[in-house]
């Protein structure tokens, strides 16, 4: 006679959790404290560097020297800062305002383009458009340092190093934004619905503006974070062609602040934590749509 196997009765709560969880969404699920205690720790370890930058910034030479450091913030922000925007040979001010230009027109542009080129390549037919697609991802295994001289030359030959043309025009249009676009668009606007605004008599710019963009809203924030933070960020390029001349970019900035014998570090601290800023109000500006564009990519995945 076959013997029948009972279960202890620990497995029971744990079916019965498996049960209830199978098939719910991921937001439909409790955290525990386990998941809060690890979000705060990560949170910590992700905020301290500002915090610890803006003390720096708000601190004397003295505070600096004392071991061990302080820990709070002091009462100097402002000093160190009015010494930053007065030094003559920085531009402090100058560079935040190039900074923002460059930062806005390649991010408009960026968005504009490789949304373009991403409806292109997903939803309109044409003779080598998957060659071309692979050409333009091939691109993206090419260091950009390896085209810096090239760079330059050309826009010694166009007559704009030295002006913020030279900065502008090399990221108008980036090859990941247009594959980024072009994989989002598969995914998000289906072939039925562009069919049916064709015979409707709508026009290419027409579904472009109309179906396209409303359906890719949360990449386009997306791709306009990440593009604004990485030309905000920018430092080698900047630095090459904007040498010598009185409209450095913020990056360039913070380094002429930290060049010299003796660094004052009260000084590139308060002008780092200035730089900023922009990146966190654009994060808190694009927090909603940058976490929606992630969840819908995670579940069509």
């Amino acid at each position: 006679m076959t013997a029948v196997t009972v279960p202890p009765p620990a497995a029971a709560p744990v079916r019965r959790r498996r049960a209830a969880l199978l098939g719910r969404a991921p937001q439909d699920t409790p955290a525990g404290i386990g998941t809060y205690l690890l979000l705060a720790v990560t949170m910590l370890f992700a905020a301290f560097p500002l915090y610890w930058m803006f003390v720096i910034a708000t601190s004397t030479d003295e505070a600096l020297a004392k071991l061990p450091p302080a820990v709070l913030p002091g009462d100097r922000f402002l000093v160190n800062l009015r010494e930053v925007f007065s030094l003559q040979d920085v531009y402090f001010a100058a560079s935040l305002v190039n900074s923002a230009i460059v930062s806005i027109v390649v991010t408009a542009s960026v968005l504009f383009f490789c949304s373009l080129a991403g409806f292109a390549f997903a939803k309109l037919r044409f003779r080598g458009s998957n060659a071309l697609m692979v050409f333009v991802v091939l691109t993206l295994t090419v260091p950009n340092q390896l085209g810096i001289v090239a760079l330059y030359i050309v826009m010694g030959k166009l007559g704009w190093n030295g002006t913020l043309l030279a900065v502008i025009a090399p990221g108008l249009v980036t090859a990941f934004g247009v594959f980024y676009m072009r994989q989002f668009i598969v995914n998000s606007v289906p072939d039925e619905l562009v069919e049916s605004a064709r015979m409707d008599g709508a026009s290419t710019m027409r579904v472009y503006a109309n179906i396209v963009l409303p359906a890719i809203r949360p990449a386009l924030a997306v791709l306009g974070l990440l593009t604004f933070v990485a030309t905000w960020n920018d430092f080698q390029w900047p630095l090459i062609t904007l040498s010598g001349t009185d409209y450095p970019t913020s990056m360039v900035a913070i380094s002429d602040l930290a060049s010299g014998n003796y660094v004052i570090y009260r000084r590139v601290l308060a002008g780092a934590f200035v730089a900023t800023i922009p990146l966190l109000v654009m994060l808190f500006i694009g927090g909603r749509q940058i976490v929606r564009g992630i969840m819908e990519g995670a579940v069509k995945a």
